[in-house]
């Protein structure tokens, strides 16, 4: 019996010692999974080299109707442009355009600005289905052409500003500002280009937009006058989709939009989302009309960029964990955690496209990838399922 008892003593003992051992080697293994620490934090600037001499053009502006026009000129001018004329029909419009640049010579019509053969370029943020039309007519008066996004609202529409670009050897260069104008986004492009991540996977882009449907004009809920959601802001979402896969070909893989709180705009869309494929990657993007008013700005607007060697997450205009303004950029590879500060990393797009302009290049975007963003964004949208 005593035997009987110290043996069963023994083996309790010797049972809890290797539980506790095993706990303890459980508890290191987990650690050693789960440990973190805090981000490297970095001030980034940006590789891109500024040209010694610097172009410049003359360039003027027709069709106010989206505030991305002052975005637009401002683009310009910093790139090196002169402002030289404005024309639009809508005189409240024009008359506060006119208070930000007052030394702008007021047109008295279009055709004033399209004969003028000393200006360059023409910019323009009219109402969405009338910018292709003008930037055909641009085209074929020997000037190179900048529009919002969309800048093409319709398939048939991008056939023929494909076709008279072609004939003519002129600029189409439409202003996806979520990649161009946005510095987080710009240095993202410069750490995939190095090898940041390894090759690039996928892209997550999100795209939020707030409403407030009393600052909209009629014709943002008019389905033929603004193209659709996807084809609307989706466009910015492809246009980085291309850009970060490297991608020269793509096609949708499934689309779908909906009216799910605005039904007193019938025409209107207040959510889309799209997978894409490319022949160097995929991609997801959804956008929608939904930003509560507790948000601190317009969108919470997010690209997540995935690579075989780690990943990337911008949160371009807002931090709600607690950071200050926007243009932050998160990068995790298989070392290590870094954050990036990249409020002060250079635009290069206006003086890149002036230099285009001056020099008949495409450095701040090739024709081809122009026009494949707005292709998929359109295409998107016309195979798009209604929810």
């Amino acid at each position: 019996m005593k035997s009987d008892r110290r043996k069963f003593l023994k083996n309790t003992i010797m049972t809890g010692a290797g539980i506790a051992s095993f706990g303890g080697a459980s508890a290191m293994f987990a650690n050693s999974l789960h440990t973190t620490s805090q981000p490297q934090i970095i001030k980034a600037t940006s590789n891109y080299k500024k040209l010694v001499n610097k172009a410049s053009i003359r360039f003027s502006v027709i069709g106010l109707n989206h505030g991305h026009i002052y975005g637009q000129v401002a683009t310009l001018l910093a790139g090196g442009g002169t402002l030289v004329a404005v024309f639009a029909k809508e005189k409240d419009l024009l008359a506060s355009f006119m208070k930000k640049y007052p030394d702008a010579k007021i047109a008295k019509s279009e055709e004033e600005i399209l004969e003028d053969n000393s200006i360059q370029l023409i910019a323009s943020a009219a109402i969405p289905v009338e910018r292709a039309p003008l930037g055909i007519r641009a085209m074929k008066n020997g000037k190179d052409f900048m529009a919002d996004k969309p800048g093409i609202t319709t398939l048939a529409q991008l056939e023929e500003v494909r076709k008279v670009q072609k004939e003519t050897k002129r600029i189409y260069s439409i202003m996806y500002s979520e990649r161009l104008g946005n510095r987080a986004t710009i240095k993202a492009g410069e750490l995939v280009k190095a090898g940041a991540i390894g090759k690039v996977v996928q892209t997550i882009g999100l795209g939020p937009h707030r409403m407030r449907p009393e600052s909209r004009p009629d014709w943002f809920f008019k389905l033929d006058k603004f193209g659709g959601i996807l084809t609307d802001i989706g466009s910015h979402q492809a246009d980085q989709f291309l850009h970060f896969t490297g991608s020269t070909e793509a096609a949708i893989v499934a689309s779908q939009v909906g009216n799910f709180n605005n039904s007193q705009y019938p025409e209107f869309q207040d959510f889309g989302d799209m997978m894409v494929k490319g022949n160097h990657g995929t991609g997801y993007i959804r956008i929608d009309w939904f930003t509560p008013d507790g948000l601190n700005t317009w969108g919470d607007g997010r690209l997540t960029v995935l690579g075989t060697e780690g990943y990337m997450e911008l949160r371009k205009y807002t931090d709600i964990g607690g950071r200050d303004g926007g243009n932050h950029l998160i990068l995790v590879n298989q070392k290590e955690t870094k954050y990036f500060d990249c409020s002060e990393v250079y635009l290069p797009y206006g003086e890149q496209l002036v230099s285009d302009v001056v020099n008949r290049t495409e450095t701040a975007m090739t024709q081809d990838h122009c026009f494949l963003a707005t292709e998929l964004a359109l295409k998107g949208q016309a195979k798009a399922t209604m929810l």
